[in-house]
């Protein structure tokens, strides 16, 4: 705290902003989202009304930070100055309440962020706020944008807000409208979606719940046991969730699983398997019969995949500390691939995910993907099945990964996933792709490959 601040002073900031600045300035530093707000919040009791704003705050801020550097420059006297962390995340979540919200009326965007600079920050700067935030309201048409039509990509990342890389890919990739529509979707609220545990509660009995305590909800497009929370938050958590009812994961990493198709009695392997997601999906659609190898080399992660089976009811997971390298077994009736990604199929939930990317690691992660699906097919018996699948929509981690591989390993073909889904869901090649803007699902890939019998 600066020195010479007065008792009346230190009591006027907000310290639900003070907790969303602390999360937002722990993620710039390189803390994911989650675990920058756990830390900001743990010490202290704030009640559920003032966590979901601290999350939207943290969230949406941190999301829009290109946007929000792009429009305070045009008030800063010396727009190449340099500013200190504290400074910059006071006048981003200044910006982010004046544009991004609707319950937060101006004069208290303006007021709650002096308030924070007068705590945190000296007068000199308290003032520097005051006048850039008080500029913005008077004068908004300061702010000028790269022309769309000359330069689709800097408007893209600047309006938007995206690295440059990931906005010319999208153009590339998807052409300029259907971009503008994906980035607008990822730029929303990220929604909670329940998979309904059929060993303890059936789809319509956690719909029951929900209708009785007036939480909106739909149910999955592609697979009904999912239901997508139309509010933020976790509704109903100890009824639901804590008592094994449903498990939080979203529709598009129950597909990989719908198409390996595990039956009761099958033995299946999940690469990669923390914190269980697909392990446990998998298990309950064998109906607890057969068993599931969970694999991940992290302990610690693979600690969730035990407590989250236990928690619902499923006894047919045995995990396995191991590493996909080096990992035997087998041979298997069913291996899931799930290998680490770039992840830019989440961005939508995840705020941080697109500063902390760069195409540098999705060319070392392509690299460990091609490794990790050669080794998996190994661990196929002949006649089974490999399902590889992501959580990104780039192209050279998905359908690059599968023909490149194919052409590797002729022991291998595709079976077409139109068995399972329909059109659009599954391209001409056979494999599934989901996209936000379309299914408003993760964006995702999962192709269903087929060992040929020997």
């Amino acid at each position: 705290m600066a020195r010479g601040k007065t008792q009346s002073a230190r009591q006027k900031f907000d310290p639900v902003r003070a907790a969303a600045l602390q999360a937002i300035i722990r993620i710039e530093q390189g803390d994911q989202t989650e675990a920058a707000i756990k830390a900001a919040t743990n010490q202290r009791a704030f009640r559920p009304l003032d966590h979901r704003f601290i999350q939207q705050l943290v969230n949406g801020t941190t999301k829009m930070r290109r946007r929000l550097d792009h429009e305070i420059k045009f008030y800063l006297a010396r727009p190449s100055a340099r500013l200190s962390a504290k400074l910059s995340n006071i006048l981003r979540l200044g910006f982010y309440q004046l544009l991004f919200t609707d319950r937060v009326p101006p004069a208290a965007a303006v007021s709650e962020s002096v308030n924070l600079a007068r705590h945190f920050l000296d007068e000199t700067q308290c003032r520097l706020v005051n006048a850039v935030l008080r500029a913005r309201l008077r004068e908004p048409q300061k702010v000028v944008f790269p022309d769309a039509r000359e330069n689709p990509t800097g408007y893209l990342a600047s309006f938007y807000s995206y690295p440059d890389y990931f906005a010319q890919y999208c153009v590339e990739e998807f052409g300029f409208d259907d971009t503008v529509k994906l980035m607008t979707e990822y730029n929303k609220p990220p929604r909670v979606t329940y998979r309904a545990n059929f060993f303890k509660a059936k789809p319509d009995e956690v719909a029951n719940v929900l209708q009785n305590n007036n939480i909106e909800f739909s149910f999955g497009r592609y697979l009904p046991e999912f239901i997508h929370i139309q509010v933020g938050g976790l509704p109903l958590e100890a009824e639901l969730l804590k008592a094994g009812k449903v498990f939080i994961q979203d529709e598009s990493a129950g597909l990989p699983v719908r198409l390996l198709n595990p039956k009761p009695g099958a033995e299946v392997l999940d690469l990669t398997a923390a914190p269980g997601g697909k392990s446990t999906y998998a298990a309950i659609r064998m109906r607890n019969k057969g068993r599931v190898t969970s694999v991940d080399k992290s302990r610690k992660r693979l600690k969730l995949v035990v407590e989250n089976a236990r928690r619902l009811g499923i006894k047919i997971i045995s995990p396995v500390v191991g590493d996909v390298v080096d990992f035997e077994g087998g041979p298997y009736d069913r291996v899931l691939l799930d290998p680490p990604c770039s992840g830019w199929g989440t961005a939508g939930k995840l705020a941080d995910l697109r500063w902390s990317k760069t195409p540098e690691d999705i060319n070392n992660l392509v690299k460990i993907q091609a490794m990790m699906i050669d080794r998996a097919a190994k661990l196929v018996k002949p006649g089974g099945l490999l399902v590889y699948s992501t959580c990104t929509v780039i192209r050279s981690e998905n359908d690059q990964i599968v023909e490149e591989f194919l052409l590797r390993n002729n022991s291998f073909q595709i079976d077409s996933a139109e068995q399972f889904f329909e059109r659009p869901l599954v391209t001409e090649r056979g494999f599934v792709k989901t996209y936000p803007v379309f299914e408003h699902l993760d964006g995702s890939f999962c192709a269903r490959l087929k060992r040929k019998l020997e």
